[in-house]
């Protein structure tokens, strides 16, 4: 992947942890849940096509922006931390090569093939 495009994954991870400092939870529940949404990966057990979707339904940021929208506008913090938590992940994800996957295969990305999986 290219440099700039892994450094603006970076940056966006680095505002999920500003995001995240502003709220009023203790900063444990941070590495504690970074990696819950990689739970999207049981759907695997079943089917490429099933963990795609599953994986893809954890790992998309559009739906990590809508929960934190939704969040700010119902004063919810829980809906906060876990828009939060999902958009850190998947930022996290991607600047180190892993993208939302393909039905045919976990290492078919949209970003790329990954070679070390």
């Amino acid at each position: 992947m290219k440099t700039v495009l892994k450094i603006e994954e970076w940056m966006q991870f680095l505002a999920g942890l500003y995001f995240f400092s502003q709220l009023e939870f203790a900063w444990w529940w941070f590495p504690v849940l970074i990696l819950t949404p990689d739970i999207g990966m049981l759907g695997y057990l079943q089917s490429p096509r099933t963990g795609a979707l599953t994986y893809n339904l954890f790992h998309h940021k559009g739906i990590a922006i809508a929960l934190v929208l939704l969040g700010i506008l119902t004063n919810y913090p829980w809906m906060l931390l876990v828009g939060i938590i999902l958009f850190s992940h998947a930022s996290l994800d991607r600047a180190v090569g892993y993208g939302l996957k393909y039905k045919d295969h976990f290492k078919h990305t949209h970003l790329d093939k990954i070679k070390n999986a």
